[in-house]
Order: C-alpha cells, then sequence, then structure tokens
C-alpha cells in the first residue's frame, strides 16, 4: 500500500520540500533562539516567534494552542516529541516548576515517571523520526502512533503503527491473542493503512539513563491480511488439458 497523495501536485510539492531540509531549519531557528520549553505533566509547552511557528507547523511537532498572547503561538508537545528536540536535536531546553533546565537524566527519569513504557516507545518514535517520517499519535486509529511520509496537508498517513519489546511487561501487550490481531487488521484496512508491528529489543541494557537507547535495536515488520480470494492463481494448466482432452 503506497502513499495516498492529496490532490494534483502534492507529491511535487513533498519532493521540492523534504522533511529532513524543514527540520534542520526547525533545529536552527531554536539553537539559535535558546528556545525553552516548560514542563507540564505529560505535555511540553512552548511558546515560539511567528517565523518559528511556522516551522513548527511545517516540521508537524506538537499542537497549536489557542492563546490570548498576540505576539506569541504556543504550542503543546507529546512526550515523545519534547524528548526528540531535547535529547537526540539537542536544540531545546526543558524546565520544570522550579524553571530550571533540566539535564537529560532529570528529563530522561521525569518522563518515565508520567509514562510507563517511556523508553520503548520514545525508541520506537525516534527510529521514525531520524527517517524522516512525520509521526503522530495514533490512538483513533487503535495504533501508538501514525507515520507520514510528509506534512500531512500533502499525503495521508501511510502506516498505524504498533510497539512492543521482548519481555518487557510496560509495552502495550498488544497482538498476544488471534482476535486481536484480526481485528487490528480489519481496523487498518477500513482506514486505508498498513499495519507496521515496531519490536525493541533492550539487548540485556536496562533504562536506568538515556544512554541505553544506543544499545536498543528495532525490529521492523508490516502486517497484512491475506486474501486468497485475491491471491488465487488460476488453474489453466488443468483447463488447457480438459480441453484437449474432449477434442
Amino acid at each position: 500500500m503506497g502513499p495516498r497523495w492529496k490532490g494534483k501536485g502534492a507529491e511535487a510539492k513533498a519532493l521540492a520540500d523534504p522533511m529532513s531540509k524543514i527540520v534542520l531549519k526547525l533545529q536552527s531557528s531554536l539553537i539559535q533562539s535558546d528556545a525553552r520549553g516548560i514542563l507540564c505533566g505529560s505535555s511540553v509547552l512552548l511558546a515560539a516567534e511567528e517565523e518559528q511557528a511556522l516551522l513548527f507547523s511545517r516540521a508537524y511537532f506538537g499542537h497549536p494552542i489557542v492563546n490570548a498572547d498576540k505576539d506569541r503561538q504556543w504550542f503543546q508537545l507529546g512526550m515523545e516529541e519534547a524528548f526528540f528536540l531535547c535529547y537526540s536535536l539537542k536544540c531545546l531546553k526543558i524546565a520544570g516548576e522550579d524553571k530550571r533546565p533540566k539535564d537529560d537524566q532529570e528529563l530522561w527519569q521525569c518522563m518515565k515517571s508520567e509514562k510507563a513504557g517511556f523508553p520503548v516507545f520514545y525508541k520506537a518514535y525516534s527510529h521514525l523520526r531520524t527517517k524522516n517520517w512525520v509521526v503522530r499519535p495514533g490512538l483513533q486509529y487503535g495504533a501508538d502512533f501514525v507515520a507520514y511520509r510528509h506534512h500531512p496537508s500533502l499525503v495521508h498517513s501511510e502506516y498505524a503503527v504498533l510497539v512492543s519489546s521482548e519481555g518487557d511487561a510496560e509495552a502495550n501487550g498488544r497482538l498476544n491473542v488471534w482476535s486481536d490481531v484480526h481485528c487490528t487488521l480489519r481496523l487498518c484496512l477500513g482506514v486505508v493503512k498498513t499495519l507496521l508491528v515496531l519490536t525493541i529489543s533492550k539487548n540485556g541494557d536496562d533504562d536506568a539513563s538515556p544512554s541505553c537507547l544506543a544499545n536498543y535495536t528495532v525490529d521492523e515488520r508490516t502486517v497484512t491480511r491475506w486474501s486468497p480470494e485475491q491471491s488465487r492463481e488460476e488453474d489453466t494448466t488443468t483447463d488447457n488439458a480438459e480441453s484437449q482432452a474432449t477434442e
């Protein structure tokens, strides 16, 4: 199942403005402005000037928040998004209630305390984002994430992503029974998406610090529903043999 572009010329627009370059521009802008976010429960709030807000929208990080601030646009970042900008791209500082920027270790512990299995989900998120996929929450599709080839205004999401971890009880525990597999595949078929299962292997490492991510590996598997009606081949050999015998 390939990409489904939205309208004529959408693919050409995406090729002319690759997501990798957009993210680099956002990264440069955040570094130059010494951007700082505020940790608020299970999300991070960030104020952006007009030009930077446009880059956030183009790179599709976070959700814009309606507010009374006329000079700045506020965004709400999910935990994986915020940690990606802070830890992987090194372009965002995140402060807690004391308004002091947290170091990587402190932020890692905060994220883990807010979301069970955060290390596994973050590894899956960063795995796709570093490959220039736009990754968004997938709750409405019964998945952990959905992945877009480019900005959602240009293309429909291509994958519904489920994250699992070998021997990790904190992962979502999906696809352990046939009924779940069947229902998930039927749902993906109904919304025209391919089911992508990312299995994270910790390789014996713990999750005491974010440095463990370097030792984690990701196994990618797509799961599709086999249809015998579509896959069956006509037995032309038998038909020809019967025709010759009749003659």
